[in-house]
């Protein structure tokens, strides 16, 4: 006989199979995964301004 799993979800956080609804298996993952996508953006959002930094740079240079 074969063993079927019951119907469940994976936790977006840490990947850990629950029962239940929603994305996360519990408020401490969804609270990491909120501080991790914070972190993205505060990155993100550097990396752009770097980004446009350097153009503008470089076009003042070449203008001047």
């Amino acid at each position: 006989m074969v063993e079927k799993i019951p119907q469940h979800r994976h936790c977006e956080n840490c990947g850990k199979a629950f029962i239940g609804e929603g994305k996360f298996c519990g408020e401490s993952c969804q609270g990491e995964k909120e501080n991790k996508l914070k972190v993205k953006k505060r990155q993100l959002m550097i990396i752009w301004l770097i980004s446009a930094a350097v153009i503008i740079g470089a076009l003042l240079t070449v203008i001047l």
